[in-house]
C-alpha cells in the first residue's frame, strides 16, 4: 500500500469517528461503554496508521538519500591534484588529521594542534558538525520552529516592556510625559556533553563509518536533552523551557485538571495578538492530542484535522500542530498546550563543537572513549508571543 493510499485510508477512518459520535452518543450527549469500546479500537487504528505514514515517510527519505550517487563518472583525462585552497577547520588536511585522531593514529598534516581546547579536545571539521546540526534538526521539534542563533559570547538582547503612551492635549497645555521602558535578556551557554565507547576490535575494522557513527550517536543523545530543556528546563545550567512560569504567558486557565474544552482552545487562540498569530503554531503532548480529537466548536466541527498531503503537520482550529515527548501531560497546574509564534523561543549556539577521544580510561575494557561538548541556552524573548494553556491547580 503507498502512502497516499494509506492517507486516504486515514482520512476515511477518521470521517468514520465522526459519524460514529454523531450517531451513538445518547441523550445525555456520551457514548455507552460497548460504543465508547468501539471508539477506542477505532481510534487505535487511526493512531496506528499515523505511526506507519511517518514510518514510510522516513523510510522514503532514506531511500532517497541512499539513490544519490556516490561518485562521479570519469569524463575527461585525469587532472593534477589542485591544492587545497581552504584552510582552518574547513581544509581537508584537517578532515584527514581528525579522523586519524578518532582512530588514535597519529596526524600526518599536524593542523589539529592549532585547534586545541582548553578541555584537551579538538574542534570538529566543518563537514562533521555539519552533520551533527542536520541531526538535531530532524530530532528537535523545536529547533525547527525556534530562532537559532550562533554566539561567541553572552549576548545580550534588549526588550522593550512599556511602550510610550499618547494623550490629548488642550491648546497652550503642558505636555504630559510618557517614556518607553526597556528590560534584558541574556542568551548564556550551557555545558551539554555525551561520552560513549567504542570497542578497540571495532576501531580496527578500517571499513567501518566511524565518524558517521559517532555523528549520529552524539546528535540523537544531543537531539533528547536540547528537547528537553527546550521544553522543562529550568534555566539553572540549562535552558529555560518554553512550558515554564519563566517561559511563555498563561492565556487561558483551565477550569479542570485533566481534561480541556473546545472553548478554552478558542480562547487561548484569541489570547495570542493578532500580529502573532499569522504565523502561529500549536505545540503539545501526543497523549493532550488523543484527548482533544472529539472536540468541537460551536458548529459542530472538530478542531482537530488530520493531514492529507505528505511532510504537512496535522492542524488544529486551521493552525499547524507539532507534538514533543516532553511537554507536559495533563495534570494539576501543568503547562500543557502552548499556542504562538515559536520565533520568540531564541536559541543560543555557542560556536565550536568539540570531540575529545580518552586513551587510557577504559583501556582495561578494551575500549576507547569519546566525549562530544557543546554549549547552548534557549529562552522565550518575547512571553506574550507565546500563549500557554495551564491546567487547574
Amino acid at each position: 500500500m503507498t502512502i497516499v493510499e494509506m492517507r486516504e485510508k486515514r482520512a476515511k477512518l477518521w470521517n468514520t469517528m465522526e459519524g460514529f459520535l454523531d450517531t451513538h452518543r445518547n441523550d445525555k450527549g456520551v457514548l455507552s461503554a460497548e460504543d465508547d469500546a468501539t471508539y477506542a479500537n477505532m481510534e487505535k487504528d487511526l493512531n496506528d496508521l499515523s505511526n506507519e505514514i511517518r514510518r514510510m515517510e522516513r523510510r522514503d527519505a532514506m531511500e532517497a538519500e541512499l539513490r544519490k550517487p556516490v561518485s562521479q563518472p570519469l569524463t575527461s583525462a585525469p587532472e593534477k591534484p589542485v591544492a587545497d585552497i581552504k584552510t582552518g577547520r574547513a581544509s581537508n588536511a584537517y578532515k584527514e588529521d581528525f579522523g586519524r585522531h578518532l582512530r588514535g593514529k597519529a596526524p600526518i598534516h599536524n593542523v589539529l594542534s592549532e585547534s586545541t581546547d582548553a578541555d584537551g579536545g579538538y574542534l570538529v571539521p566543518e563537514e562533521f558538525e555539519h552533520d551533527i546540526i542536520t541531526g538535531l534538526d530532524e530530532a528537535n521539534v523545536i529547533r525547527s520552529l525556534a530562532k537559532v542563533i550562533t554566539t561567541r559570547n553572552d549576548r545580550k538582547i534588549p526588550v522593550s516592556v512599556g511602550h510610550s503612551v499618547a494623550a490629548w492635549t488642550a491648546e497652550n497645555d503642558a505636555y504630559t510625559e510618557s517614556n518607553p521602558t526597556f528590560g534584558q535578556k541574556e542568551i548564556d551557554a550551557h555545558k551539554l556533553t555525551d561520552l560513549i565507547r567504542i570497542s578497540v576490535e571495532l576501531l580496527q575494522d578500517a571499513a567501518f563509518p566511524l565518524e558517521q557513527y559517532i555523528a549520529n550517536e552524539f546528535a540523537r543523545a544531543f537531539g533528547i536533552a536540547e528537547e528537553q530543556a527546550f521544553c522543562v528546563g529550568t534555566g539553572s545550567g540549562q535552558p529555560t523551557g518554553i512550558f515554564t512560569a519563566n517561559g511563555g504567558t498563561v492565556g487561558v486557565t483551565a477550569a479542570a485538571n485533566n481534561a480541556v474544552t473546545a472553548d478554552e482552545i478558542i480562547n487561548l487562540v484569541y489570547a495570542l495578538k493578532a500580529p502573532y498569530r499569522r504565523n502561529a503554531k500549536f505545540l503539545m503532548n501526543d497523549a493532550t492530542i488523543s484527548q482533544i480529537r472529539k472536540l468541537k466548536d460551536g458548529n459542530g466541527v472538530y478542531l482537530w484535522q488530520p493531514s492529507l498531503q505528505a511532510g504537512e503537520p496535522d492542524r488544529l482550529l486551521g493552525y499547524e500542530l507539532y507534538t514533543s515527548p516532553y511537554v507536559p501531560v495533563m495534570a494539576a497546574g501543568a503547562y500543557t498546550i502552548a499556542f504562538g509564534d515559536f520565533k520568540n523561543y531564541w536559541i543560543g549556539d555557542r560556536s565550536g563543537r568539540t570531540v575529545q577521544r580518552l586513551n587510557e580510561l577504559y583501556a582495561t575494557n578494551g575500549q576507547i572513549g569519546y566525549v562530544a561538548t557543546e554549549r547552548v541556552d534557549g529562552k522565550v524573548i518575547l512571553p506574550e508571543g507565546i500563549q500557554l494553556l495551564k491546567m487547574k491547580a
